[in-house]
């Protein structure tokens, strides 16, 4: 049986993923899409064409990751792609910020996201492709938003890494690097602090983020950015030292931009 596994499933990116895919891949038996709230998933569920599996799962949970790779060998199932897109961020200055959210952070964006990899790959065959959500974030350190863009450089560091390695098994590794995406992310990121302004003026909609990372998966790209502002912000991380565009990000802070 070959299966797609979707980490927050429930809503935004991973919502998006599942829906685009149910429409164009055919080769798929069931989609399984995990997230901790099983209404949501019901939702997302019902409105796909494909037969799905809700499994309403805490991925920080060893215990419930067992349960998942129980339910794979039972199956006899295939992961022929695994997109992990559960995670959260928290804005604000470092010192400020709650304890156990910032830790709950690192589990989720970077433990979690690591043992489901290590967990599924063995599920896998030649062809199968893992999908993992990073940021632009990911390209530099970004204070006001310290612990959320060191866990996005751990994922795309470590993705890149594992693509290499996985690549002579014939299975392929895509980091996805967006920018702002107009998802419920920012109702949690900015309950302590916001963002600059004019990050949001590259904001884009979810649906043109997940069709471009299909695409770059499909063609076995290790990385995945959206929109020309992005690419610049890429390219500018790559040559600029990060000084400086540090100093840029506190001055625009300053002027509120």
């Amino acid at each position: 049986m070959n299966v797609v596994v979707i980490t927050g499933a429930s809503s935004g990116i991973g919502m998006e993923f599942a829906l685009q895919m149910d429409n164009y891949f055919t080769n798929i038996d069931e989609f399984w899409l995990l997230a901790r709230s099983r209404d949501r998933l019901k939702e997302v569920a019902g409105v796909m064409e494909h037969k799905t599996r809700i499994l309403s799962m805490d991925i920080t949970s060893d215990a419930q990751l067992e349960r998942l790779e129980d339910t794979l060998t039972e199956k006899k199932a295939v992961v022929r792609m695994l997109i992990n897109c559960a995670g959260y961020g928290l804005m604000g200055e470092f010192a400020g910020q709650n304890r156990e959210e910032m830790l709950g952070m690192i589990r989720l964006n970077c433990e979690a996201l690591t043992n489901i990899t290590h967990r599924l790959i063995p599920y896998m065959r030649k062809g199968s492709r893992i999908i993992q959500m990073a940021s632009c974030a990911a390209f530099l350190p970004q204070p006001d938003f310290a612990v959320y863009a060191a866990s996005k450089s751990y994922v795309l560091s470590f993705s890149r890494a594992l693509g290499e390695e996985l690549r002579r098994k014939g299975i392929y590794v895509t980091s996805v690097c967006p920018g702002p995406v107009d998802t419920p992310f920012f109702d949690i990121a900015e309950k302590a602090g916001s963002t600059l302004a004019i990050k949001k003026l590259t904001m884009v909609e979810p649906e043109r983020v997940v069709r471009k990372a299909l695409r770059d998966s499909y063609y076995k790209r290790s990385l995945s950015v959206c929109s020309l502002p992005i690419q610049g912000v890429e390219l500018a991380a790559k040559l600029i030292p990060h000084g400086i565009l540090l100093k840029g990000m506190t001055v625009l802070k300053c002027y509120h931009l």
